[in-house]
Order: C-alpha cells, then sequence, then structure tokens
C-alpha cells in the first residue's frame, strides 16, 4: 500500500480521498476548510498542502481552477518541492495550458474525471489521463481505487482535452434532448413514449438513457430528485469555457460548442447554477 497525500476535499476530492483509504492506502489529506479534512474518514489530518505532500509516493489534487493548481505546485503552495520524486496526479478540471506547464518536468498527470459525485462515492469514476507513461502506469493501482475507466489519452494535457472535448459533446446533447422533450410536451407526446421510440432508435444517447432531463423514465436520473446535483451547470458552464478557451487558441470550429456555453450561462445567470446540469429542460420550457 502506498503513502498519498489529497489535497482538495470538495463534493469530488472527499469521496476520492475516503475511497484510497478504504483501500488500504494511507492517505494524509488538507482542504481549507476543516469541517472537509473531519469528514475524511480514515485518512489522516495535514497542517498544509505541503504537509501532506511530504513523503508522499503518490499526490493528488482536486482543486478548482487552474489557478488554484498552478499555485499549488508553483507558488506559495509549497508542494513541488515538498513531492520532490512523487507521482504527481492532478484530478482537476483546468485548461490545457496550464496543465502542461505545471506539468514541465515532473512525473505528473493531468487525470481529469467523469462520473460526478455518485461515480466518486461509488469508485467509478472514469480518469482521463495525460503525462508520461512510466508515470501513468505508477498511477494506474491508485486511479484504480477511485474509478473504473482509466484511459491514457497522451502527453501532457491529453486529459484535459479529452475532458474538454467530452463535455463540450455532454452539454450539447443534453441540450437536444431537454429541447426533444419540451417539443413532445407541446405537441401532447408523454415523456415514456418519446424515451421509448427514442431510446431504440437513432436519438439513442448518454443523456438520454442514462441521465434523462425529465422524471419517470430512468428513475437514477437527477430529474427524479429535484435536480439535485449530479454534475451541477456552474461546472458544466465551466468546462465548456475551457473547450471554447482551447477552440479560440487552436482556430476549431464549434458553433454548437459556442452556443451551449451561451445556453448555459444563461441558465447560470438566472439561478441554475447549483442544480444539475440536466436542469437546463426548465429553461428551455420558457
Amino acid at each position: 500500500m502506498a503513502r498519498i497525500g489529497f489535497v482538495g476535499l470538495g463534493n469530488m476530492g472527499g469521496p476520492m480521498a475516503r475511497n484510497l483509504a478504504r483501500a488500504g492506502h494511507e492517505v494524509r489529506v488538507f482542504d481549507l476548510a476543516p469541517a472537509a479534512i473531519a469528514a475524511a474518514t480514515g485518512c489522516i489530518p495535514a497542517a498544509s498542502a505541503a504537509d501532506a505532500a511530504t513523503g508522499a509516493a503518490f499526490v493528488i489534487t482536486m482543486l478548482p481552477a487552474g489557478k488554484h493548481v498552478r499555485d499549488a505546485w508553483l507558488g506559495t503552495g509549497g508542494m513541488a518541492a515538498a513531492a520532490a520524486g512523487a507521482v504527481l496526479i492532478d484530478c482537476s478540471t483546468i485548461d490545457v495550458g496550464t496543465a502542461r506547464e505545471v506539468a514541465e518536468g515532473r512525473r505528473m498527470l493531468d487525470a481529469p474525471v467523469s462520473g460526478g459525485t455518485m461515480g466518486a462515492e461509488n469508485a467509478s469514476l472514469t480518469f482521463m489521463v495525460g503525462g508520461p507513461e512510466e508515470a501513468f502506469a505508477a498511477a494506474q493501482p491508485i486511479l484504480a481505487a477511485m474509478g473504473k475507466t482509466i484511459v491514457h489519452c497522451g502527453a501532457a494535457g491529453a486529459g484535459q482535452a479529452a475532458k474538454a472535448c467530452n463535455n463540450m459533446l455532454l452539454a450539447i446533447s443534453m441540450i437536444g434532448t431537454a429541447e426533444a422533450f419540451v417539443l413532445a410536451e407541446k405537441l401532447g407526446l408523454s415523456h415514456q413514449a418519446l424515451f421509448d421510440v427514442a431510446s431504440k432508435s437513432s436519438g439513442q444517447c448518454w443523456a438520454l438513457t442514462t441521465y434523462c432531463p425529465v422524471p419517470g423514465p430512468v428513475p437514477t436520473s437527477p430529474a427524479n430528485r429535484d435536480y439535485v446535483p449530479g454534475f451541477a451547470a456552474s461546472l458544466m458552464e465551466k468546462d465548456l469555457g475551457l473547450a471554447q478557451q482551447a477552440a479560440t487558441a487552436t482556430g476549431a470550429e464549434t458553433p454548437l460548442g459556442a452556443h451551449a456555453l451561451a445556453l448555459y450561462r444563461r441558465f447560470v445567470e438566472e439561478g441554475g447554477g447549483g442544480t444539475d446540469f440536466s436542469g437546463i429542460v426548465r429553461m428551455l420550457r420558457g
């Protein structure tokens, strides 16, 4: 079993750290919120981010944005010196440029996740990983304690690139699925009837069959819990912003991605940021 430093114990990081501890690893944790540290059952509290990283074989960060990751590793966080020789795994969702900047000269993986809070709790996350083959091979058992699907996407930044592309596609498909249900309602077609047809024909997609944006057809979807996330709309807006930042930097044409960002930005501005991203169906109803 390994000694692991874990920094960032939010809705995703907290259960991820607990799953590592359940797997038998020694997990030293730090978060700016004392309550988050106290909730990390089975883990060992650390006095600072650098303290969590000191002496660890693996150090994992799960932080809100690129500026926080850069500061943790390159700035006042002091983690780079404390974690000398460790394999560094950043599970935050950040821009590709920052991921590559922080990884330069380090055994570092960018490993953003998909699966939401349910996936974090159930250790069933998908990891999209960028970084050196050697570091990826060493980190496999650690990632496997937190997720079921682990894909090495390429060199540094490739994990973040995959996350940006995947979530842009997810947002577009969710909006299309929600629009279809809104139109069906106007036409007098029941939710179940549309689901029964589309889920078995050419309209089938994950946003429909696993995360259906209306209550009823998929009992486990957030629509049946008044859109408690799940994956919050504010986080989808953030990820769509990262995708558009990447599209601008590379000259990629992503008109649907841009429109999806505009719609989710409006949804967040109208107060939907704390609800599940599938809740955008409410806004589309007008």
